[in-house]
């Protein structure tokens, strides 16, 4: 998988593409990233790549020609099954989002800036438009970098223990259920015993029926 990432601040992303499971999967040529400065992509001499919006609203917007000459010089490279534009206005990313991206072959994502991009971009340009949240922050190099870690974390062999990521919150439409390790007890608080009674079956139990306690308490939306 390839995954493509236009940015005006690559330095936010750079860390966290080089750490932890997304610096494993890479070396196990599981993915490949691509991080290019929209900068680059400009014709203006101060290397600007925002303008003052039409109509005298506050805020400066992101110009329309730098991405798509960015855009346009990813797809000569290679096809692409998505474009996505990271913006608080979107489709909310889910992990059912985050597993159907990760079957994808290769993903552009333009990271949001300023006040926003031209809307012709997101009339144009972009297939796909993605928010993490109903809140805004100052760019989407952190979404970015969210949405990549999300995806290829499910990908089969990035981490060592696939199970593991397949049992995370969501991954059946649940919260997760409560998780112990050792000391079994600590200060006097106990691990539930059923979990040291070496019972599959009511173990299992157990953690169904405390995922549905978890979900019905602290996200009920999710049973919609």
């Amino acid at each position: 998988m390839r995954i493509d990432i236009i940015t005006v601040l690559p330095e936010i992303i750079e860390g966290a593409l080089h750490t932890s499971i997304l610096k494993r999967a890479q070396e196990k040529g599981l993915v490949e990233f691509g991080l290019h400065n929209l900068r680059d992509y400009t014709l203006d001499k101060h290397k600007r790549v925002d303008d003052y919006p039409f109509g005298g609203e506050a805020g400066m917007v992101m110009q329309i020609e730098p991405i798509d000459r960015a855009i346009n010089y990813l797809k000569s490279q290679r096809d692409y099954d998505e474009v996505i534009f990271t913006t608080p206005d979107g489709e909310q990313f889910t992990q059912s989002t985050a597993n159907e991206l990760s079957l994808k072959e290769n993903i552009i994502l333009l990271c949001g800036h300023y006040k926003g991009v031209d809307y012709r971009v997101r009339e144009h340009l972009v297939t796909r438009e993605i928010s993490i949240g109903d809140f805004v922050l100052t760019g989407g190099e952190l979404v970015a970098a969210m949405i990549a870690d999300a995806v290829v974390r499910v990908i089969p062999g990035a981490i060592g223990d696939e199970q593991s990521a397949l049992s995370d919150s969501f991954q059946d439409g649940l919260l997760a259920p409560p998780v112990y390790t050792r000391p079994a007890e600590y200060k006097g608080w106990k691990v539930p015993e059923v979990l040291l009674s070496g019972h599959e079956r009511k173990i299992a139990e157990w953690r169904h029926e405390q995922a549905v306690g978890r979900t019905r308490k602290l996200r009920p939306d999710l049973f919609k």
